[in-house]
């Protein structure tokens, strides 16, 4: 009986050791982005936005949007939502002229971890 508990509670501590090293592994990743990364919209949007997976530190979170040229086209401004820390967004100088444009992100999630990105969108056909 003694052996059988043992393996029990050597269970237990096992499977909350490795769900706790899956847990500390953990990042936020993008979700979702609005243009859609790798994605083609019409009309010039007005600005773009990130979600992530996780709440954001705004403090330590960013995101840049630049033409095809290199040039960046935001205002410089990104915010992380107050109401919605999952959420990021940046303004776009406007007129946004058609062509590609790539996002590039750097996040610090709540949890401390740094992470950074990018992706294209085009505007036009």
């Amino acid at each position: 009986m003694s052996t059988q508990r043992t393996t029990i509670v050597l269970a237990a501590s096992a499977a909350l050791v490795l769900s706790g090293a899956v847990t500390a592994f953990a990042h936020a990743h993008l979700v979702r982005a609005t243009p859609a990364a790798g994605g083609t919209v019409n009309a010039a949007p007005n600005e773009v936005t990130l979600r992530f997976s996780e709440k954001l530190e705004p403090k330590f979170s960013s995101v840049v949007v630049r033409d095809a040229a290199g040039k960046q086209v935001d205002n410089g401004e990104s915010t992380v939502d107050k109401a919605d820390r999952m959420l990021i967004r940046v303004l776009l100088q406007q007129p946004v002229a058609p062509g590609v444009y790539k996002v590039e992100w750097k996040v610090m999630s709540a949890d401390t971890h740094k992470i950074d990105g990018n992706f294209t969108f085009k505007v036009g056909e």
